[in-house]
């Protein structure tokens, strides 16, 4: 038999995976699988010290198990820190269901996904993401309270255009404290992703007078920003090469690693996009090469900022003008980074590790 080796090796998995929550401080991993939907699901509890925990329910394809799992382990530490940056009564947590090859019945994978949330007592609480959308968290409402994005509220549904907001405030911020300009006319913003974020923060970008060179491997959204706003294309291979202003992450994560840094022709980085740098120091890499960077957690966290307040049933017009206050929140991390000559990163999550403890 030659079974042992292959035990070992998930022995060895399992433990590496382990060690990787230790090392983020974790409080809770929930795994469900449902053989007749299909339904293989996690949540990644982070943090519940400042609340019930809210984070989106991302819906890909994953290679293997384990990546799916560190998926959920590392997008949930990074929503906790959003949410206590953003001075959120709220945790952090990510579910991650991993496609199927396909979904016959997709309700009754939702409603299945909705009582596993249920049984969680409303320690999470859900909302779209990467792969969800608004007709899938009214789905999982008939199961579970523990649920925000739905269609049915008017002041529900998508929260990227709140996320858009507080990337652009993001970019102005950055703009002002890099060159003293107040207004975005003329600057140059190189766009990867057009997808539901990158298309509003297109917009918003149109709105002010920027110029825009955007790139997906999506032909209909790259198209569409090609029509409504006049921007430039590029290959996806191509865009870390694009001369511009400002480079605007809003696709995948990890695209900051060490080749990618080493081709950036801007100043200025600032995206939607979660766990945009592939390793923490590479924050010092963006320094040394005088390219100032919003993290990630500050800038994109417009869309957990309006959801929450949703879920909460706060004001919504103080939410909106809280996504605004992006502006000022970047601004005093810019700041301090300076005056202790450090990477922004460092800064951010100095500040939300100390309202976390």
């Amino acid at each position: 038999m030659k079974r042992a080796p292959v035990q070992q090796h998930h022995r060895t998995a399992l433990d590496g995976l382990f060690r990787y929550a230790d090392l983020l401080h974790f409080g809770e991993v929930h795994v469900k699988f449902d053989p007749v939907t299909g339904l293989k699901a996690i949540i990644a509890i982070h943090n519940l010290k400042r609340g019930s925990a809210i984070g989106g329910c991302r819906l890909i394809h994953y290679p293997t198990t384990d990546g799916a799992l560190e998926d959920a382990l590392r997008l949930a530490y990074m929503m906790s820190f959003k949410a206590a940056i953003s001075n959120l009564p709220h945790g952090g947590a990510k579910a991650v269901l991993i496609k199927p090859k396909e979904i016959k019945d997709r309700k009754a994978y939702f409603e299945v996904f909705g009582d596993f949330i249920n049984e969680l007592g409303g320690r999470y609480v859900t909302a779209m993401d990467s792969g969800t959308n608004a007709e899938d968290m009214d789905v999982i409402e008939t199961r579970t309270p523990y649920v925000t994005c739905t269609s049915i509220s008017k002041n529900s549904g998508d929260p990227s255009p709140q996320t858009a907001l507080g990337v652009r405030r993001s970019i102005e911020a950055a703009v002002k404290f890099k060159t003293g300009r107040a207004s975005l006319e003329g600057i140059h913003v190189a766009i990867q992703g057009a997808g539901h974020v990158g298309y509003f923060l297109a917009k918003e970008l149109y709105q002010c007078g920027a110029q825009l060179t955007v790139c997906d491997v999506n032909e209909m959204a790259l198209q569409r920003c090609i029509d409504e706003f006049g921007a430039e294309s590029c290959s996806p291979d191509t865009i870390y090469d694009v001369s511009a202003d400002v480079f605007s992450p809003c696709a995948l994560g990890a695209v900051l690693n060490l080749q990618n840094i080493k081709r950036l022709k801007v100043s200025i980085v600032a995206g939607s996009a979660n766990n945009q740098l592939a390793h923490h120091h590479h924050g010092a890499l963006l320094l040394e090469r005088d390219i100032l960077y919003a993290p990630d957690f500050v800038a994109n966290a417009g869309g957990l900022i309006y959801v929450a307040a949703v879920y909460d049933h706060a004001e919504l017009t103080r939410a909106k003008a809280q996504v605004e206050g992006i502006y000022d929140t970047l601004m005093d991390i810019f700041i301090q980074a300076k005056r202790d000559n450090c990477p922004t990163n460092d800064i951010a999550e100095k500040i939300a590790a100390e309202r976390l403890s």
